[in-house]
């Protein structure tokens, strides 16, 4: 890991994979899930600071605002081509006149289809990392990878990543191709992927990068009751952690947070990612948490977490918060890995 000037440290994703800021910034926010962003000029202001902080890893995907995040960062990705780790996805689609029914697909005609669809719509040659959203356990992972291969052979992609894997279906995809990073739910309040994925993925020298590392914003505070706080068209409505009974019991375990952020003359989502940073040190590999904002204020205050180190007996106090958390992830967990593993 590496300093240069006052930016935040580097990491490698994977073996021989791309050196990014050991922090990333997930896009989905500035085009779809979390209600409207009322100031593009914002948004897009903070794609160039983020990159002046340090952060070189920016996460879309062909879902979000089916096909509109693509385009959002499109300009930005060609202004600094050079600079910028450009990920997207493949695998989720949804009919935007009913974007509950959701389609999941792995196969090699629709990977070929969806890979020159995003690169149409973000103006590049190349993906520098291309990742499998979600698994179509109808189609073998080997076949999926294999196809992914192709497409780094023929220099469309660069590097190859999964989200929501088991370790064997991890395992699987690495015999097949090299595995830069698997992007999978990781914060203060989901740790499921510890027990199986994270072993595996320091056994194979794969990089984690962990999506809602602040838990969908819940981890700062800034919310309690989605389904009384949040717009109507924001879909943490739907989220069991987030609404009802489970969110007034999920709102007091921030306490512990919230006591160490007081300490330290933080905030509380910089103590979260401080936490999940840390694990990176825990486990023995690679980290790089991709939270998402829309404000410049919000993304200093994130980028401020990398130079945070909390020590053993903060570590200790968080470590029960997990396990507490009532609600699951999504309403219906078959979308991740949680059910296969």
């Amino acid at each position: 890991m590496s300093n240069s000037n006052d930016k935040m440290a580097t990491a490698a994703l994977g073996t021989g994979g791309p050196e990014v800021g050991v922090q990333g910034l997930g896009c989905m926010g500035m085009s779809s899930a979390y209600g409207p962003t009322t100031d593009q000029g914002e948004a897009r202001a903070v794609l160039e600071r983020a990159l002046e902080l340090g952060v070189t890893l920016y996460d879309t995907a062909d879902f979000y605002g089916f096909g509109e995040n693509e385009k959002f960062i499109a300009p930005f990705v060609r202004a600094h081509r050079d600079e910028v780790v450009l990920a997207t996805k493949f695998a989720l689609w949804a009919d935007p006149e009913n974007p509950q029914v959701r389609t999941i697909r792995n196969d090699r005609p629709y990977i070929r289809q969806a890979v020159e669809a995003s690169l149409q719509r973000l103006g590049v040659d190349e993906i520098d990392l291309y990742y499998m959203h979600r698994r179509d356990v109808n189609v073998p992972i080997e076949e999926t990878v294999g196809a992914m291969a192709e497409l780094v052979a023929e220099g469309k992609v660069k590097h190859l990543g999964l989200s929501e894997v088991t370790a064997g279906e991890l395992r699987a995809a690495q015999a097949v191709h090299p595995i830069a990073a698997v992007q999978s739910e990781w914060s203060l309040f989901s740790r499921d992927i510890e027990t199986h994925v994270v072993p595996a993925a320091r056994e194979l020298g794969v990089a984690l990068v962990p999506y809602s590392p602040l838990g969908r914003g819940f981890l700062t505070g800034s919310f309690v009751r989605a389904d009384s706080e949040l717009s109507s068209d924001d879909f943490r409505r739907t989220m069991p952690r987030f609404t009802g009974d489970n969110a007034e019991v999920n709102a007091a375990l921030l306490e512990p947070v919230r006591e160490i952020a007081q300490q330290r003359g933080a905030s509380l989502g910089q103590v979260a990612l401080a936490w999940l940073q840390q694990q990176a040190q825990v486990h023995g590999l690679t980290v790089v948490p991709i939270p998402g904002t829309r404000r410049r204020s919000r993304l200093e205050e994130n980028a401020g977490a990398t130079r945070i180190t909390l020590t053993a007996d903060e570590l200790t106090a968080l470590e029960p918060i997990a396990g507490k958390v009532a609600g699951g992830r999504y309403a219906d967990m078959s979308f991740t890995s949680a059910g296969r593993e």
